[in-house]
């Protein structure tokens, strides 16, 4: 046996804190306790405020977790969020991802709910509970909901978690100016992939993997300052890459944008990154959101939003829209590599006998190749856990690992 391939199954010899044991990505009951440790635990962006303009528009949203939920606006123009469950028999309540419902009717026994989650109705009450029970016993059960950073909606289903503020710190700073105005959803998709959420959310942690798209190595990696780029780590797992400006017109058939956004400069690119899988993502004219949604430990639902300004003029909005549908949405340049990347990843990872480990040991003094956004991820992850996410169940000495 050649030697490279006997060193596939040993330790590898970087810092414990450069690379990871595989079986955090595919084994089901490290799933289950993540979703108890860090999804149940963690603010996570359920939609944005201007999907659900209206009093008594609402969309349903699948946690990470696991609890099926309703955001709605109530009749005050406040968005709450409640478990998508009727407390009578746990029936699902709505069924339409989206929709507009002055009154939540659940079709088993006909018991009804306002906006703000109280009962009003339950069919033959008196009849049946005389005076045991009534509708101020069966509100519906209340999440943590707040807007903010962009007009979203973000939800947090552990009652005793801290505030929005308190979890997201210092980490959006370098997009404060450009979210200061209302933004609105023009675009939305969603993708399900054969993969580890860990692994899409690698795709906007790290950008070595900028060598996979060609749009990118011919519009970013030639620019001057692309490599001087510094990841910043944040409490709770978040981190930003330093922003820089894209060359776009390098690409033979690309045009100079015809619209910019607030405060950024022309070509202007931030991305930021929210534990345990949101990023955000602003290129020159359209603030893109990803959020992982993983469905088990490998097959992950992703939600893309593209957004605009809310004030957009329909030139200015057509601007955008094609700008995200030719460069940074589903139909653009270089997403679809991305999925394929991480989709291919969460094939072979499932068969991976060779080796039980996967490297985060690039060191380039924290800029752009470096592979520190990872790290820093997974130290939130290990200290969430607490387990090592190079040794999750203990079992290698640890003079190996020295």
């Amino acid at each position: 046996m050649a030697r490279n391939s006997i060193e596939w199954k040993e330790v590898p010899n970087f810092p414990t804190s450069h690379f990871v044991e595989t079986s955090i990505y595919t084994d089901e009951g490290l799933f289950r306790e993540e979703q108890d440790k860090i999804f149940n635990k963690c603010w996570i962006i359920a939609c944005h405020e201007s999907e659900i303009p209206n009093p008594f528009d609402y969309r349903t949203f699948q946690h990470p977790g696991g609890a099926p939920l309703i955001v709605i606006r109530g009749e005050d123009m406040k968005v709450r969020s409640f478990y998508n469950i009727c407390p009578h028999r746990g029936n699902t309540l709505l069924y339409e991802p989206v929709g507009n419902a002055k009154r939540i009717t659940c079709i088993f026994h006909a018991w009804s709910f306002d906006s703000m989650g109280d009962c009003v109705d339950i069919s033959r009450g008196k009849q049946g509970y005389q005076d045991r029970f009534d509708c101020q016993h069966a509100g519906l059960r209340e999440v943590k909901t707040e807007v903010g950073y962009g007009g979203f909606a973000w939800v947090n289903v552990d009652d005793d978690s801290c505030t929005l503020k308190e979890y997201i710190g210092d980490a959006m700073g370098m997009l404060d100016e450009h979210l200061s105005e209302p933004l609105e959803v023009f675009h939305y998709h969603r993708a399900v992939v054969n993969t580890n959420y860990k692994l899409w959310h690698d795709t906007n942690s790290e950008f070595y993997h900028d060598y996979m798209h060609y749009f990118n190595r011919i519009t970013g990696m030639i620019q001057p300052g692309y490599f001087d780029r510094k990841y910043t780590g944040y409490p709770n797992g978040h981190a930003s890459v330093g922003s820089m400006s894209i060359k776009y017109d390098a690409y033979e058939g690309s045009k100079e944008r015809g619209v910019g956004w607030p405060g950024l400069a022309p070509g202007g690119w931030v991305l930021i990154d929210i534990f345990p899988g949101m990023t955000y993502n602003l290129r020159t004219s359209v603030l893109r959101m990803d959020t992982a949604i993983p469905l088990g430990p490998n097959k992950l639902m992703i939600e893309f939003r593209g957004l605009g300004l809310k004030r957009d003029t329909p030139a200015e909005r057509a601007e955008r829209i094609r700008d995200h549908n030719t460069i940074w949405g589903p139909f653009g340049r270089n997403l679809h590599e991305d999925l394929l990347g991480c989709h291919g990843q969460g094939l072979a990872m499932r068969e991976r006998t060779d080796s039980k480990w996967v490297l985060h040991g690039r060191e380039e003094n924290m800029t752009i190749h470096d592979e520190g956004g990872m790290r820093h991820f997974y130290a939130e992850w290990s200290r969430r856990m607490g387990r090592k996410a190079y040794d999750p169940y203990g079992q290698i000495k640890e003079q190996a690992v020295a």
